[in-house]
């Protein structure tokens, strides 16, 4: 096996699923993908000579295979993840993108982007210590930005003696968790990262323990949840935020963006947002060639039955069912600055292929990970989620993000640096509250 690019299991027909490791730091994150890695032979022998080689140079007596995706020097010399490193690997059933989260509070910003795109979260816990703070809040992040399920690894239970009680006990702390952010489904396999154990093998160390291994839980955890999320199966209908005005030779224009929302058909009538103006698709291209309808996630060009003034920034719509225009916003965000986020702030949003100065009216909460509660709050500080109300210099076509994870999300931009302040949902944080136990739901043979 090989690993793979996106486009290369498209090609092959096979499902791919996306999945984001999270966790607090030192919980083992790193040596669980490349655990994963290593024993389903994802590797190619250069990579692990310089796994052992640098191994060696830390003075490690065995192969630490949290070298594998902690590629970066400063990463390998402290022992911990700073960038998000992606992996693409395959099973006889499926290919998997793999994002590897940072851990340390500093780079939650790094972990909220490897987990945006993810179907998945497979989360790591030290099963001596529980769910710390920073799971917690990486979860929430998580389930705030889509992802709705959890694979829970119970690590370092070879720590422990293999107790059967600290596992049941990471099963109750994610179960009430996993209920309370609306998580669909989710499982808890007990791990020893560093020696293998319910890896890819099955072990003996946890006879009482009756579920998949980690590898089996991914290969039976339902892909495409990220594309159906923000595409095809949701509520909404086809979406075309505008990146590129192409010019035809002899005259005329066509529209060129990325298809989200709902699949985009030729002689479908559509709205150009936030103007409002009514027209038809008479074509689509693409670089294969022309397509009658185009899927979700698919880039093309489109033809319009009128000469209007379409630009970049605007939005093309299903007329049958578009997305709201607005200039006022109440959106969560996770705020990633040194400096706290007040009412007044004026920062620019980043929302599809428009960007638009605007102003913070006021913050009205932060949600407390531990407690799963939105308190008042008149600042978010660094690492905070929150609820704000935001005004956009030019209005918006924005959908709720449980809708649509491409209309409703933005990023918070610094006017002078441009640097990435936080990133946005369009609506207030969903708690499920009393949501009951999915059927999908399981902790082994807990």
């Amino acid at each position: 096996m090989t690993p793979v690019k996106d486009q290369e299991a498209v090609d092959h027909g096979m499902d791919l699923l996306r999945f984001a490791a999270i966790g607090s730091v030192d919980d083992g994150k790193s040596t669980l993908i490349g655990r994963l890695l290593y024993d389903t032979r994802q590797l190619f022998d250069d990579q692990v000579a310089a796994v052992e080689a640098a191994s060696k140079r830390r003075g490690i007596a065995e192969v630490d295979l949290s070298f594998v995706t902690d590629g970066l020097r400063a990463e390998r010399e402290q022992g911990i993840t700073i960038d998000v490193a992606y992996r693409y690997a395959a099973t006889p059933h499926r290919k998997l993108v793999i994002a590897d989260c940072p851990g340390h509070v500093q780079y939650t910003r790094n972990m909220a982007t490897g987990a945006s795109t993810a179907d998945l979260a497979l989360v790591v816990v030290d099963a001596a210590n529980g769910l710390r703070e920073q799971t917690r809040r990486h979860a929430c992040i998580a389930a705030l930005l889509g992802v709705s399920q959890f694979v829970v690894c119970a690590n370092k239970m070879d720590l422990v003696g293999w107790d059967e009680a600290y596992y049941r006990a990471v099963c109750d702390e994610v179960g009430a968790l996993a209920r309370r952010l609306g998580v669909s489904a989710w499982q808890v396999v007990p791990v020893s990262a560093l020696h293998g154990d319910n890896v890819v093998e099955r072990s003996d160390a946890a006879p009482w323990y009756q579920g998949p291994t980690v590898l089996g839980a991914l290969e039976q955890a339902p892909a495409g949840a990220w594309a159906s999320a923000h595409g095809a199966g949701s509520a909404s209908a086809a979406r075309l935020p505008v990146q590129w005005v192409l010019r035809r030779p002899g005259g005329g224009r066509s529209y060129a963006g990325m298809v989200n929302g709902g699949p985009l058909r030729s002689g479908e009538q559509v709205v150009v947002l936030p103007e409002g103006w009514r027209t038809t698709v008479t074509g689509i291209e693409t670089y294969d060639g022309p397509l009658d309808e185009a899927p979700v996630g698919v880039s093309v060009s489109v033809d319009l039955a009128d000469d209007l003034d379409v630009s970049r920034g605007d939005l093309l719509a299903a007329a049958a069912n578009p997305p709201a225009v607005a200039k006022d916003l109440v959106a969560t965000v996770c705020w990633f600055a040194d400096r706290p986020l007040r009412g007044g702030d004026r920062l620019r949003v980043k929302h599809t292929t428009r960007t638009t100065p605007a102003r913070v009216g006021t913050v009205r909460g932060r949600l407390d990970v531990n407690r799963l509660e939105v308190k008042a709050a008149d600042e978010l500080a660094i690492n905070d989620i929150g609820t704000i109300e935001l005004t956009t210099a030019v209005p918006l076509a924005v959908d709720p993000y449980r809708d649509d994870r491409i209309t409703g999300s933005f990023v918070l931009v610094d006017e002078g640096t441009n640097a990435t302040l936080a990133a946005g949902m369009v609506g207030e944080p969903y708690l499920a509250g009393g949501a009951q136990r999915g059927a999908g739901a399981d902790c082994g043979s807990c």
